[in-house]
């Protein structure tokens, strides 16, 4: 546990929390500023800032979580869709404890999650496929 980690307090009881769920290697719980009812987060119970470089087992459990909590979402909200995401690096969060944020969709939500877009130029995407095969 990190003292200072907002999400290790919870995970640890000592701060707060609409807790959906909670196994040995996860908790799920709501969002306390929600985008939309039922937004809800995913964590590790042990510290890790990245989620894509936790040991393969917490991993899996994250996200058999994601899908026990968003089948629950489901059934309650009856939601018209779902944004599910995981965000890294400090360019793009506050807390640096692994998370997936699940996002119930609704016809006229305001929810924003766009993405500028350009067309794949063929030679640039032959290049990176080729690099990204070797690192695979």
């Amino acid at each position: 546990m990190v003292d200072t980690c907002e999400f290790c307090r919870l995970v640890a009881g000592e701060r707060p929390a609409h807790v959906l769920c909670e196994d040995e290697q996860t908790v799920a719980f709501l969002d306390r500023r929600p985008a939309v009812r039922g937004h809800s987060l995913v964590v590790p119970r042990a510290h890790e800032a990245e989620i894509l470089t936790i040991d393969e087992g917490a991993s899996m459990a994250v996200f058999e979580t994601v899908r026990t909590v968003t089948s629950a979402l489901e059934e309650a909200l009856d939601p018209d869709g779902f944004s599910i995401f995981h965000t890294s690096g400090p360019l793009v969060g506050t807390v640096e404890h692994a998370h997936v944020h699940l996002v119930p969709r609704f016809d006229g939500d305001d929810v924003s999650l766009s993405l500028s877009r350009s067309q794949l130029d063929p030679d640039e995407a032959a290049a990176l496929t080729a690099r990204l095969r070797s690192a695979l």
